[in-house]
């Protein structure tokens, strides 16, 4: 991902997915849950997951991954933009998708990635 527009064209293509303001700002956000938002760390959005995969992905992609103190005990972290995860990165949008989806989303959309 280069930037943060092109973060949400992806987030864009789950289903039901808008862009509705979280903390004041449009942000991605399925079910009126919002899981990725721009950061005010140059070059970064902060993107959901789980406390055990935030820790997974700071020990095996910390170019990619990263956290300052604002996000240190909350299910967030920061995501650098153009650092090769492109795959990855994507990886993680749908997990947080799928982790706010409704039972019938999921259903319809399969396994959580």
């Amino acid at each position: 991902m280069k930037d943060w527009d092109e973060a949400c064209a992806y987030a864009l293509s789950l289903p039901d997915v808008e862009m509705a303001p979280w903390w004041g700002t449009p942000c991605p956000k399925v079910n009126g849950k919002g899981f990725m938002s721009p950061s005010r760390e140059p070059g970064s959005f902060a993107l959901a997951v789980t406390h055990p995969e935030k820790q997974i992905l700071f020990e095996t992609d910390p170019d990619t991954f990263w956290q300052t103190d604002h996000y240190r005990n909350y299910p967030m972290l920061l995501v650098r933009y153009d650092t090769g995860a492109r795959e990855r990165i994507e990886l993680y949008i749908q997990r947080a998708w799928w982790d706010r989806a409704k039972p019938a989303q999921r259903k319809a959309f399969g396994e959580r990635p």
